[in-house]
């Protein structure tokens, strides 16, 4: 572990001015973003007294192995460098304010032709607009079925939405008028998206309006004397007050704003965020995180860093088009206010595009809101110490005890773990997992065609395993012989493991240590788990480590080998998949490139093209009778007799891979 004394700048030669530091380990790879309003004074804090600082701190400093920074002009120009730092290196010792998947949004695909309603929970893409998120995933439901009587938008998938169109027959929700049914074209595109947009107006808080219009529509339908249109105007007039009901008023005056509450103790912070878009609120949003152990981490400094990575992520997504969904709202009230609450306000009105206020809810309605806000981050705190308390301390012992078994010098916080997959030596592909502190990190996760098969024609477990780990540490190797940064762009995968395991005996661990030795990486502990009695090898070693059947240790272990074993198991079936489509295709004479796709694309799978008859085949362009039944004799099919008669020459003959687009 590095010495902090010997990468402390000279002193003298930190600037005083404001700016943006980096710290970097000895590999390289930023671990730490911060920023200052006096560089100098900063960071000699974390060089005075290591015994002082706070113990996630002391880490980082003793895990870094340089410290670089840039002086900015003003503080909103550190902000922002900061906040695009952060995103781009994704530093390990940064909090990171990421969106909690467990609250379900109500999610619309405004980016399709025919736009979908339906629940999602992830990341956030472009061209989808969302509203929520919700407690639970039922009351997105519920305000479906109600609103879906009034605006029969389309909340089908992809595939249901093609099948039903193949077929030219609505599904359910169409035939009880919960779906305008576009599948079959009853409405166009264009009458469909109009939909779409009316009910996105609605959830967006322009409901006055939409029940004004309808009650106006139901007057002058019973007028009319057409009193069934009436009745149905009146029962969506209804369930639109329903709908409304479910969302509480909490301000009177419509006031859109963003409540934020923090509950932390000494390693940990909970944050709750309301979301109040004209005068309701419109969705909750809470994450639990580990402080960084800065010593303005209490208040100031915990609302500066959520306030620039929440409101920099969302605004990345990009803009809504009016104000109840624009990302940022017209005022942000926090439970105190940082030290640079001018700079932030500055920074937060050039997300929105005009003026924002950054403000503590001193009383009425929003500081009562902000006490309930303050309630639910305490609860949120408090649930996640009793849930997470058995899960942390029993990584920590299965680390220490993987440290304690194995004689490493330290406990392996990161565990890379590769597999080999195949069936009889064919589609050999493999898989590297990576664990961080006892938790998966599918980011780095990565998968391996083999390249190098074996002569006979059969699988060479030994010499896949050699491939792989030479590739991956060839790849560490070159990287840190280059510098850190290439185009602007951060190298995530440039960090070394501190165990590696591979799946298999003495001869796979054999094989992966030699090719350590030979690219001259010593600082990688490597280990074979084998699967019969669970023994674990070392390189060189006549026997196995013997780990106690009930240790932590060799729990985890076991999870990462299961964890390489599924992510290969799913790449080499896709690949087997496709393999497998291709090889059947291939076999129909003439048929080229885009003609198959055109077809599996037509179909949805080869399963469906192999039952679909032979005029349904022609249906799809390009495709003539005798190519129908050379695609159905190829697939297994059993192609059915069709007269000739009233046929073209052409259509009796097979095309020839000239006519198939250049083929």
């Amino acid at each position: 572990m590095p010495d902090p004394a010997t990468y402390r700048p000279a002193p003298g030669s930190i600037p005083v001015e404001p700016g943006v530091y980096r710290f970097r380990d000895p590999h390289g790879r930023v671990i730490y973003v911060g920023k200052a309003k006096s560089l100098r004074s900063r960071l000699n804090s974390y060089f005075a007294d290591l015994a002082n600082l706070a113990p996630r701190t002391r880490r980082m400093v003793m895990t870094a192995g340089s410290v670089e920074w840039t002086v900015v002009t003003t503080e909103v120009e550190a902000l922002q460098l900061e906040y695009n730092w952060i995103k781009e290196f994704d530093p390990r010792f940064n909090i990171r304010y990421r969106d909690d998947k467990s609250y379900p949004v109500l999610a619309v695909t405004l980016n399709e032709e025919y736009p979908r309603l339906f629940v999602y929970r992830g990341p956030r893409r472009k061209g989808v607009r969302y509203f929520g998120p919700y407690s639970h995933a039922w009351a997105i439901r519920e305000t479906l079925d109600l609103l879906t009587r009034v605006f029969p938008a389309r909340t089908c998938s992809g595939g249901v939405f093609k099948r039903h169109n193949q077929i030219g027959r609505p599904c359910l929700l169409g035939y009880i008028d919960k779906c305008s049914a576009p599948c079959v074209g009853r409405v166009s595109a264009e009458e469909h998206r109009r939909i779409v947009l009316d009910f996105c107006d609605f959830l967006a808080g322009k409901t006055d309006r939409l029940a004004r219009d309808m009650e106006q529509q139901m007057l002058a339908a019973a007028e009319e004397l057409n009193f069934e249109r009436a009745a149905r105007l009146r029962d969506d007039i209804g369930a639109l007050k329903r709908a409304l009901e479910k969302q509480t008023v909490v301000f009177g005056d419509g006031t859109d704003a963003d409540v934020v509450a923090f509950a932390d103790d000494d390693l940990e912070a909970a944050v709750q965020v309301f979301h109040v878009r004209g005068g309701r609120v419109r969705g909750q949003r809470g994450w639990v995180v580990e402080k960084s152990g800065e010593s303005g981490d209490s208040g100031k400094q915990l609302v500066e860093q959520f306030l620039t990575q929440f409101y920099g992520d969302q605004a990345e997504l990009g803009g809504a088009a009016d104000e109840a969904t624009n990302p940022v709202p017209k005022q942000v009230l926090v439970p105190v206010l940082p030290d640079n609450a001018e700079e932030l306000a500055e920074w937060l009105c050039g997300l929105r595009g005009s003026r924002v206020q950054l403000r503590v809810a001193a009383r009425g309605d929003k500081r009562a809101l902000a006490e309930t806000v303050q309630r639910n981050a305490q609860d949120a705190l408090a649930q996640h110490k009793l849930k997470r308390a058995g899960d942390f301390n029993a990584r920590s012992e299965a680390l220490q005890s993987i440290q304690e078994t194995l004689g490493l010098a330290d406990a392996p916080l990161r565990i890379e773990c590769i597999d080999i997959s195949h069936v009889q030596g064919t589609d050999v592909v493999a898989s590297l997992v990576v664990f961080e502190d006892g938790l998966p990190r599918k980011s780095d996760y990565r998968h391996y065609a083999i390249r190098e098969a074996a002569g006979d024609g059969r699988s060479d477990d030994v010499a896949s395993i050699a491939e792989v780990t030479r590739r991956r540490f060839q790849r560490h190797v070159a990287d840190v012989e280059r510098p850190v940064v290439e185009d602007g762009k951060a190298r995530r995968f440039a960090y070394p493991p501190n165990l590696f395991v591979v799946d298999g005996g003495a001869p796979q661990v054999n094989a992966a240590g030699a090719v350590l030795d030979e690219l001259g990486v010593t600082d990688v502990a490597v280990i074979g788990l084998a699967k019969r009695l669970e023994e674990v090898w070392v390189p060189a070693e006549p026997d196995p480590v013997i780990f106690p059947r009930n240790s932590e240790g060799l729990y985890l272990l076991q999870r990462v080998r299961d964890e390489a074993h599924r992510f290969a198991i799913s790449y080499h079936r896709s690949k087997r998949s496709k393999r497998m489509t291709a090889s059947a295709l291939d076999q129909v004479p003439g048929l080229g490139e885009h003609r198959r796709k055109a077809l599996v694309t037509h179909f949805g799978s080869v399963a469906r093209l192999k039952s679909a008859s032979v005029d349904e085949i022609t249906a799809v362009p390009g495709i003539g009778v005798a190519t129908a039944r050379a695609v159905l004799t190829a697939l297994g099919g059993t192609p059915e007799s069709v007269p000739s008669a009233g046929l073209g020459e052409d259509d009796q003959q097979t095309v020839s891979p000239m006519t198939d687009g250049g083929q």
